[in-house]
């Protein structure tokens, strides 16, 4: 499943997401000439990216924050930059541009402790937003439950698009993270399954207050887990481009 829109307007101008992600794209094309060589980008990422082991033994802090800003290829990046362009704006909207920022910054933190908890002596380099990505899309979840998300469903030669519920993408997302953190070795590459798991628990916790302020569980009620306003619709026109009949 690949999201590719909501259907949940932002009221406001994202300015901390637009930057996060114009940030994340900029540090990708600084080390991207490190790329063609394997030897200079593992240096590189073990220099910046969150070395568990290293943590543990007391130094390489400050990666834990240059982690989050790090991507190990245009695939990560790009995947990273579109849900956090979905789920970002809005939640900024309700937390405003500073609240937004240090809610991120903490998710991110968040979620690269829980992965150092699960893997404090793995000594695979840690890098990518997707921890703090995660905490963004635990908030809006637990703030837009029932907001449409268009997704698009690959299953090798099908394409299809769905308008679902965030609560079941997001949720089914989740488990999956969960699911597969309980089945995989932290201390071997791949997906960092925990942090992505505490990143998302991270983000529910820290919007717990704003979702308070809104009336909790009324505001449930009140709004049916929907936005608050009508949801953007989003129609192909028709085409003008004639069509040519197949010929008896």
């Amino acid at each position: 499943m690949f999201p590719i829109r909501d259907h949940n307007p932002s009221l406001t101008t994202p300015y901390v997401t637009l930057g996060l992600i114009v940030l994340n794209v900029a540090i990708f094309l600084s080390y991207w000439p490190f790329m063609t060589s394997e030897a200079e980008l593992t240096r590189f990422f073990y220099q910046w990216g969150m070395v568990p082991r290293r943590i543990s033994e007391g130094s390489g802090y400050f990666t834990i924050l240059t982690s989050m800003f790090m991507h190990a290829g245009w695939a990560h990046v790009f995947g990273n930059m579109l849900f956090l362009w979905i789920f970002g704006d809005n939640l900024e909207g309700e937390m405003g541009h500073v609240g937004f920022l240090l809610f991120y910054l903490a998710c991110g933190i968040g979620a690269a402790l829980t992965h150092l908890t699960f893997a404090p002596l793995s000594t695979v380099p840690t890098v990518g937003a997707s921890g703090a990505i995660a905490g963004v899309m635990g908030g809006y979840l637990l703030l837009y439950p029932r907001a449409r998300v268009d997704v698009l469903v690959i299953l090798i030669f099908f394409f299809q698009v769905y308008a679902l519920p965030a609560w079941t993408m997001l949720g089914l997302w989740f488990v999956m993270q969960l699911a597969s953190g309980i089945g995989a070795d932290p201390n071997v590459g791949g997906v960092a399954y925990w942090a992505h798991t505490g990143g998302f628990l991270i983000g529910v916790a820290l919007t717990v207050p704003i979702w308070l302020r809104k009336g909790h569980t009324h505001h449930w009620g009140d709004t049916q887990g929907r936005p608050p306003f009508p949801p953007a619709e989003y129609r192909i026109g028709r085409s003008d481009i004639p069509r040519v009949r197949r010929r008896k």
